[in-house]
């Protein structure tokens, strides 16, 4: 009423306008600071920032260009990186633009940077861009005392392609030396003022943390940190036991399998500690060369730290990885409540899925099963009962079951969707996974498709339909999957 009588907007209390603002998205208040210099002084007040949840580059954002991308980073950080008390931050430098030049199919090795010059010049591009966001990040960070969670990951697979891309590529940027200094040099002061770190993320960040890193961490961010995720697939162990036994309130923890050591087990069991309640693993097949199994969680391990932590639950996801090396994994007594196989042409074997339905009965609520090859193999062939329908008859917890790259048969589709009904929350099945055999459909009146929809809704009780699915980066959902996983602690 006292706009439409003229004394506009420009009367109102600077605090009622904070107030009216704090409804506004983070791009809507963006958008809203460059109408007049009360709105932007508004705007820019602290208490309207304490959240920050950014994807910079890789074509979000309405598409700008990289140095655009850049230039808002360093505009958001400059503002609000000294106070913001949650920074989520996805830098994607590059978004699938380093595909080879030429017709060849067969992506080039990205540990050979220079093999194309084009190619080459690109790839250093995309490198400085991340090297300067990172820079960027924590420079404007670096002594935030209020900061409770920072969740970092770097959407740099798209460099790698086929082949593993470690630190040392990045020296080849030009004073990609001092860079990369600086930004560990950065991260250790950070983790060194910060004073009520809760949640601390860091996912696939080239060149970020050392195994030094942590040994800066001040003593009341390691009495309060709850939650410590360090995945790179590449370097060793990112942090030493002697320094993660200072996180004794540690209740969520996400790492590389292959970091997962005996040593580090019995330290997560001992009685001194919290119980740990989630636990994130990503085992990278193409990383074995470099991070071997040996030496991993055994059986008894896994026995010692439920004994200690009963109300544990564990993530896995395999990329990549055969059925031999899976096989030396699953352990019986892994508590394992979710599962990804994720793969671009290894196969997972039918007496894979048996086992998993076998030992993991009671505890699986999610399954992923994904492959990107044209080719879609069966693993009903050598069965007398479809391995998926099995999983969904005895895995009586399964809520999630996502399906892509393998021959699901529309009978057995039925089948599943009968047998899990209502409680099967999400079914996921690609539409080229879907098969129909003529025989079971040659006396059935109507169309094929159309039946499958109908018969598949109503085992469900809802309507439901085949999915094109979007297949993202697997690390991408990876990381991002953690995070609730490890939320619903």
């Amino acid at each position: 009423m006292a706009l439409c009588e003229g004394i506009g907007a420009m009367a109102l209390p600077s605090e009622l306008i904070v107030h009216i603002f704090s409804f506004l998205s983070d791009r809507d208040k963006l958008r809203a600071s460059s109408v007049c210099s009360r709105w932007r002084e508004c705007l820019f007040y602290p208490a309207l920032w304490t959240e920050l949840k950014l994807r910079v580059g890789g074509g979000c954002n309405g598409g700008g260009s990289t140095s655009e991308e850049t230039s808002k980073l360093e505009f958001l950080m400059r503002k609000f990186g000294s106070f913001v008390r949650e920074l989520q931050l996805e830098l994607a430098p590059v978004e699938g633009y380093l595909s080879p030049l030429s017709n060849d199919p067969s992506p080039p090795r990205m540990d050979q940077p220079d093999s194309d010059p084009q190619l080459s010049e690109r790839w250093r591009d995309a490198m400085a861009t991340y090297l300067d966001q990172v820079l960027c990040v924590f420079s404007s960070t670096r002594n935030n005392r209020n900061l409770r969670k920072l969740s970092l990951y770097g959407d740099t697979c798209v460099l790698q392609q086929e082949g593993l891309l470690d630190s040392s590529n990045l020296h080849q940027i030009h004073q990609g030396d001092k860079k990369i200094n600086e930004i560990q040099q950065l991260f250790m002061e950070l983790l060194s003022n910060s004073r009520q770190l809760r949640w601390l993320s860091c996912s696939f960040m080239l060149g970020l943390v050392t195994p030094c890193s942590f040994a800066c961490l001040s003593n009341p961010s390691a009495e309060t940190l709850r939650h410590l995720s360090l995945l790179d697939h590449q370097l060793g162990p990112l942090i030493s036991p002697s320094e993660l036994s200072r996180l004794s309130n540690l209740r969520s923890l996400a790492l590389d399998f292959s970091d997962l050591t005996s040593e580090l087990c019995a330290l997560l069991a001992s009685p001194r500690r919290i119980p740990l309640h989630r636990l994130s693993l990503l085992l990278n097949g193409a990383a074995l060369e470099f991070k071997p199994l040996e030496g991993t969680a055994t059986e008894e391990d896994w026995k010692s730290l439920i004994c200690s932590s009963t109300n544990l639950r564990v993530y896995l996801m395999a990329l990549e990885v055969d059925s031999s090396e899976l096989l030396r994994v699953l352990k019986p007594s892994l508590p394992l409540e979710r599962l990804h196989l994720d793969s671009y042409s290894t196969l997972v074997t039918d007496s894979t899925l048996a086992l998993i339905t076998h030992q993991y009965k009671k505890t699986l609520t999610h399954f992923l099963l994904l492959r990107d090859d044209p080719d879609f193999p069966d693993l009903s062939i050598n069965r007398i009962e479809d391995p998926l329908i099995l999983l969904a008859w005895r895995c009586t917890q399964l809520a999630v079951l996502v399906i892509h790259g393998y021959t699901v048969w529309s009978h057995n589709l039925v089948a599943i969707s009968r047998l899990r009904g209502s409680s099967l929350r999400v079914l996921t099945v690609s539409e080229e996974s879907i098969d129909f055999d003529p025989d079971q459909y040659m006396c059935m009146e109507g169309d094929p498709f159309h039946n499958l929809v109908k018969e598949v809704s109503l085992g469900l009780g809802r309507g439901w339909h085949p999915s094109s699915l979007d297949l993202s980066e697997p690390t991408q959902h990876f990381h991002r999957e953690l995070h609730a996983f490890s939320m619903g602690m």
